[in-house]
């Protein structure tokens, strides 16, 4: 037994294996606890490096979003300034709202409108309007001024200018001008191709016989 064997040392062995035996028991606990340690800080890191790498991906998203939100809101508006200069309805009664209140800050009598039929283009459509006015020259030249300052795109031609009559310093006139404002045209749908019945082939388009031979 290591009892018996112990005791037979010297006073000097005893202290010494016993000094041997707590010091292999002390190297042995922090050997232990230096392990359990390590791992956790170990651990520990890989989870902030994790979390670290999560921030930043969430970061990288909000800026991504933030982006995205900014570029829609400035297609919105961009949307909104095309929709004031070419509306994609024609919109009659904005149409002569706008001029009617043209004509109050020139100073100019509105006395009749005549909606015209429409003038379909490629893509777009004009929309004409026959207008009668009359007032002071220098008021004419206002409401034509003012006119070009309006968001929608309005043309005026055709002018006609009639009874001028001088007023002290003045000249009124009566005026007929065509105003044209402008569209766009929705894209046509493409029609839709006829059925067939199950197992048929889809009809084919006639051929046309080559030019100069005889029927």
């Amino acid at each position: 037994m290591a009892g018996p064997s112990i005791r037979r040392l010297p006073i000097a062995g005893q202290i010494g294996v016993g000094l041997l035996l707590t010091v292999l028991a002390a190297v042995g606990y922090y050997v232990t606890l230096h392990t359990d340690l390590a791992s956790k800080i170990d651990a520990a890191h890989r989870q902030t490096g994790d979390l670290e790498s999560k921030l930043a991906q969430s970061r990288q998203a909000q800026a991504s979003f933030i982006a995205d939100r900014d570029e829609l809101q400035m297609r919105q508006q961009r949307q909104k300034d095309l929709n004031k200069i070419l509306p994609a309805e024609t919109e009659a009664a904005s149409f002569l709202s706008a001029l009617q209140a043209v004509s109050n800050i020139a100073g100019v009598e509105l006395n009749a409108w005549q909606p015209m039929e429409e003038k379909p283009e490629a893509f777009f459509a004009k929309v004409p309007m026959r207008l009668e006015i009359s007032g002071k020259f220098h008021q004419i030249g206002k409401f034509m001024y003012e006119v070009g300052k309006q968001d929608r795109i309005i043309n005026l031609e055709n002018l006609e200018i009639s009874q001028p009559k001088v007023e002290g310093d003045e000249v009124t006139l009566k005026v007929k001008v065509l105003a044209t404002t402008f569209h766009l045209l929705k894209p046509k749908a493409a029609a839709p191709a006829a059925p067939t019945k199950p197992g048929e082939a889809p009809a084919e388009k006639p051929k046309e016989a080559p030019k100069g031979a005889k029927k």
